[in-house]
């Protein structure tokens, strides 16, 4: 008896990621989570520098003020509640000094810059269509970081609106990197703060216009070893995270105690799927030697001071020194 319905995803024949790829993550809460694995098994990456953003407009902020090396001044920064903060980033870079918010601010603009010109893989994932202008200055905000809601409108984007925020993310970062592949995701996170209907149009017009999207997109004739030309996109693709929340995994069990954020059994299966359809076969060794290093590091002794366990140490070390000797970005 089966009691799922699959979603057919197969193994992704070009531009596998891999232990010399360079990754740059960015966007919604889907992000933290396969970030979280792909940092865990030490892949080069770098994961939403001004945390976590919501909705498109937000990253395609990020992205051309990271190209356009941005320098945050006071001007940028407001105070409320007892800390500095600024609208284009998440509250996790705010800060009682403002000198430290801006420091931190410019450091990660810098960061962003490098990357996106250096990246082989770029995994945007949008969260939602809502957005929050500032009525003050008429500026969509990333963040509201609680300031009172009577001083924002609040907005649905278009399809129309999100398609063109997606084409001039693409066209910025092409202009900087012509070779990054990025992959596109829709969060299964649900924002039932603005609404269960609310969020389900939110996120329809997120996945009509990445589609959308995608389907203007130039494709690659290639010649198989068969002679059978196949077609297919050449640098922009879409990974179904929210089809795999929704679909397969439709059930509460696989929520957090929010029952909002996918829980940590529903995280792991997509972060499967994810590891099948976009990780190279000939990296899966060298992340199964980073998983075993990791549990050593994590192993708690009855006895630290053993020889069994000081025996244990010594080799768990000597691990380490032949997969940095390969691999020297790798530290644990």
């Amino acid at each position: 008896m089966n009691l799922q319905t699959k979603i057919q995803v197969k193994k992704q024949p070009h531009n596998q990621i891999d232990y010399q790829s360079k990754l740059f993550l960015i966007g919604s809460c889907f992000v933290e989570n396969i970030g979280s694995k792909l940092e865990y098994f030490k892949f080069k990456t770098l994961q939403n520098p001004f945390g976590i953003l919501f909705h498109p407009l937000a990253i395609e902020n990020l992205i051309t003020n990271a190209i356009n090396e941005k320098v945050y001044i006071e001007e940028d920064l407001f105070f409320q509640n007892e800390q500095w903060h600024c609208f284009e980033a998440h509250s996790k870079l705010s800060s009682t000094s403002k000198n430290d918010l801006l420091n931190g601010l410019n450091q990660q603009i810098q960061a962003a810059n490098h990357q996106i010109k250096d990246t082989t893989h770029i995994i945007l994932t949008l969260g939602t269509a809502w957005v929050y202008r500032f009525i003050d200055t008429d500026a969509i905000v990333a963040n509201c970081h609680k300031v009172p809601q009577k001083r924002f409108l609040k907005e649905l984007l278009s399809v129309d609106d999100i398609l063109q925020s997606l084409q001039a993310i693409v066209s910025l970062i092409k202009s900087v990197n012509k070779k990054a592949t990025i992959v596109f995701t829709v969060s299964p996170v649900r924002h039932l703060k603005d609404g269960f209907v609310e969020n389900t149009q939110s996120k329809a017009h997120l996945i009509s216009a990445i589609h959308e999207f995608l389907s203007r997109q130039p494709v690659l004739t290639e010649m198989r070893l068969s002679g059978n030309p196949t077609i297919c996109n050449q640098q922009t693709f879409y990974f179904p995270a929210y089809e795999l929340m929704m679909d397969e995994l439709r059930d509460y069990r696989f929520y957090a105690e929010d029952m909002v954020h996918p829980n940590q059994t529903a995280i792991n299966y997509i972060w499967e799927i994810f590891k099948d359809v976009w990780i190279s076969n000939n990296a899966f060794k060298t992340m199964d030697e980073v998983e075993t290093i990791q549990k050593g590091l994590q192993h708690k002794p009855f006895n630290p001071n053993s020889e069994a366990h000081q025996l244990f140490l010594q080799k768990l070390s000597e691990r380490i020194d032949r997969l940095q000797l390969r691999f020297p970005h790798i530290l644990f």
